[in-house]
């Protein structure tokens, strides 16, 4: 059942609106011309006109909506006439008479071109699914104006943040969308904040439990660590004053998104997640070729004060990333003893960085990008009967990128994650397959090893090398995964089962996806199967109701951490199987300068029964730290 919203009345409504538009009028009113300005208040006219009977499912008048998005592309991505145009009459195609001639004619080309481009076209026959052919016109559109993809982003950005009139399972479709499309889209075109915002909201609407649970756990530690956060800030301003170098310093706490990624990733707890902030100190320069320079400096001086963590340094300015982001990183310890990452930027880093691909919106600053993404999007479009459109297209774009280096120099960008499988294909093509060895940093090493930024990476091959079906899931990039699906045998269809990835337990947060065949999968509203499915086949999720049975046991696996002592390794062993009465199927142990290690299989009724015996094991004398790990 959809929520219910307060009723507010016509002059309410009509106040709101009002203020919202002169809000854009204002804006805009000192960076286009008269011309330009009264084109605007045209189409905010039209678009009031086209909307007047429609209502969001808020309540509010629907015109709230473009004139939101309009704002999105004047304000946070300073856009000119024509996107703002564009925005204020994006749905009036699809969801009014208004036709693209009428707005072609009113408008002119290039805002007729940029509203088809985001209007989502009706078909009686999808060639994938609604969803992914929505994707693939959006995406089609950056070999004309990339303009189109960040009105886009601008209507997803607000849904997103208007999110919570709808029911759970829109929620989970619209969330999972722009979990697995439109959050790495932005990443990918720089635009850090729309893609942070994007992702945290997505987090928000698929689980509330766990968001709430966390913000608490941050608010907590906001409050706690004020007090050596502004210590800290204020000796570095002193610092770089005595230097006559101004600057101004913020600091940002990351998203709650970004904190559970981090989770996920060390497998961890939120007390042992390190980096929750940064600081960040912002300079001004006359040039460009001053930014080094100056961001050199800084970092010269805060370290004849502070120590720096040895091998923290990451200097962006001379390798940015991908998406153009530019900083210079380092972690200085602070005098709690506690290491913090500093970003180290100029005012035209910062805004661009707010900003990407819009802060400098020429051909140059996105071509190398825009010629990769066309090339890929070709290749794909062209083997899609081999492999999932947005499989190739979000394992070749959709990562934070790492620069590695062959053996004389040529620079690589590969995803985070990235093997040296994934290098292999990247430098040489279709021979990849014949990879056997590599050698990372002059070390022999497995193909699969996961690469760091900066390492050199030579490749070892043999001419009759057979490579191995099981490097399928330690590839990233869409050569890699193209080239070795075609070695893979067409997999059996998979009867009804918990999803082998996630292992939901009855109690967690889950949803329902039903197959073709009518089975129904059960994966974690967090699993990034689930995310993938619900952002292109929304319309099979289905809720269902994962209880906990007795006759039914789920196994788990668990990680425990602490100082060793006499009878550690009984009293956990005692604390599972009597105090918990649950029997163990597997464990490995090991201790090294006084650090014990466990890690203990064990069947469970639910989560809750997991959660009881995690908290009992963490009650336990010398345990420090005790998380659930993957099965796979």
């Amino acid at each position: 059942m959809e929520k219910e919203v307060p009723y507010k009345t016509e002059e309410y409504y009509s106040q709101k609106i009002k203020e919202s538009a002169d809000h854009l009028f204002a804006t805009l009113v000192n960076r286009v011309s008269a011309y330009d300005l009264a084109r605007v208040r045209d189409a905010y006219n039209l678009a009031s006109e086209a909307h007047s009977s429609q209502r969001r499912k808020t309540g509010e008048p629907y015109i709230i909506h473009p004139i939101a998005v309009a704002r999105i592309i004047a304000e946070e991505l300073e856009l000119g006439a024509n996107p703002v145009i564009a925005a204020l009459l994006h749905d009036v195609v699809e969801d009014t008479d208004t036709t693209i001639d009428d707005i072609r004619n009113r408008f002119g080309d290039d805002v007729a071109f940029l509203v088809g481009v985001v209007t989502k076209q009706k078909k009686d026959k999808y060639d994938f699914s609604k969803q992914v052919d929505n994707f693939r016109q959006i995406l089609a559109s950056v070999q004309f104006d990339i303009r189109a993809i960040l009105i886009k982003l601008a209507d997803r950005l607000h849904n997103m943040r208007t999110l919570d009139s709808m029911r759970p399972d829109k929620q989970m479709k619209i969330a999972g969308e722009t979990d697995y499309f439109y959050a790495p889209l932005a990443n990918r075109l720089g635009l850090y904040h729309v893609k942070s915002e994007l992702e945290n909201l997505s987090f928000r609407y698929r689980c509330p439990r766990e968001y709430a649970a966390l913000d608490a756990r941050l608010q907590k530690e906001k409050s706690e660590k004020s007090a050596s956060i502004e210590e800290f800030c204020n000796k570095v301003q002193q610092l770089l004053m005595a230097q006559g170098i101004n600057v101004r310093i913020e600091v940002r706490y990351r998203t709650l998104y970004s904190i559970w990624r981090k989770m996920q990733s060390a497998e961890c707890d939120f007390q042992h997640i390190d980096d929750k902030h940064y600081t960040r100190i912002i300079y001004d320069t006359e040039s460009i070729e001053q930014e080094k320079k100056m961001s050199l400096h800084i970092y010269s001086v805060l370290t004849d004060t502070f120590k720096e963590r040895p091998g923290s340094v990451a200097n962006y300015i001379n390798a940015p990333k991908e998406n153009g982001y530019q900083s210079f990183h380092v972690k200085l310890l602070n005098a709690q003893g506690v290491w913090e990452e500093v970003h180290i930027s100029s005012e035209r880093m910062t805004r661009n960085s707010r900003l990407g691909c819009a802060a400098e919106r020429t051909e140059g600053n996105v071509k190398s990008w825009l010629v990769k993404f066309k090339a890929v999007l070709k290749d794909v479009a062209y083997h899609n009967k081999e492999m999932e459109y947005m499989d190739g297209v979000t394992s070749s774009f959709y990562n934070d990128d790492i620069m590695v280096f062959t053996p004389k120099g040529q620079s690589v960008i590969l995803p985070k994650g990235a093997t040296a499988l994934d290098f292999a294909y990247e430098i040489l093509g279709n021979d990849g397959r014949k990879a056997t060895y590599a050698r990372i940093n002059g070390k022999l090493s497995s193909v699969i090893t996961v690469l760091q930024r900066g390492d050199c990476v030579e490749i070892g091959t043999a001419y009759n090398a057979i490579p191995d079906p099981a490097w399928m899931a330690h590839v990233l990039t869409y050569k890699a995964k193209r080239n070795l699906r075609s070695c893979i045998a067409m997999q059996p269809t998979a009867q009804y089962k918990c999803c082998q990835q996630c292992h939901p337990l009855p109690g967690d947060e889950v949803i329902g996806f039903r197959s073709p065949n009518g089975t129904i999968t059960m994966h974690k509203r967090n699993c990034h199967e689930a995310i993938k499915l619900a952002s292109q086949y929304g319309d099979s999720i289905v809720s269902v109701n994962f209880e906990e049975n007795s006759a039914l046991l789920y196994p788990v696996r668990i990680h425990i951490r602490g100082i060793d002592r006499y009878h550690l390794l009984r009293d956990i062993i005692d604390c599972i199987t009597e105090k918990q009465n649950l029997s163990i199927t597997k464990l490995t142990t090991s201790t090294t300068d006084h650090i014990a290690e466990c890690t203990i299989e064990f069947p469970v009724h639910s989560a809750g029964e997991l959660q009881e015996a995690i908290n009992s094991i963490a009650e336990i004398p010398n345990v420090d730290e005790v998380y659930r790990v993957s099965l796979c």
